[in-house]
């Protein structure tokens, strides 16, 4: 059963500035180290980066929480065998899913020009 849908669209450059602006502190406030050791590897780092600042945003909407309650760090991408994105929930968010009956979230990430998308389902079996 499908307990809540989220999709975020960023623009890179929006990311670009934020690094720019505030570099290691936004990092560090928003992305996990596995996240940072991903991206921060790549060319198109801000690409990277905006698709994952993207889908934690929709795994927000996707909860029903926005982010008052739940932290930017609470939800992490990683990547499953076949390089699928797959979302990882810790502390708050962890503890809101399992109050919400939450036992999957499906993701997908793109990310074309200037902009990167995201669309989380979370489900609950």
């Amino acid at each position: 059963m499908v307990v809540g849908i989220g999709v975020d669209v960023v623009e890179v450059a929006r990311v670009e500035r934020a690094l720019a602006r505030s570099g290691a502190r936004f990092l560090e406030r928003v992305f996990t180290p596995a996240e940072l050791e991903r991206c921060m590897a790549r060319r198109d780092r801000a690409k990277c980066l905006a698709a994952r600042f993207a889908a934690k945003e929709a795994v927000m909407k996707a909860l029903g929480c926005g982010w008052g309650p739940v932290g930017w760090r609470d939800i992490e991408v990683a990547h499953g065998p076949s390089g699928e994105p797959v979302v990882r929930l810790q502390g708050a968010a962890r503890r809101l899913a399992k109050e919400k009956g939450v036992t999957a979230i499906h993701l997908s990430l793109a990310h074309d020009g200037a902009v990167a998308v995201a669309h989380a389902l979370a489900e609950s079996r």
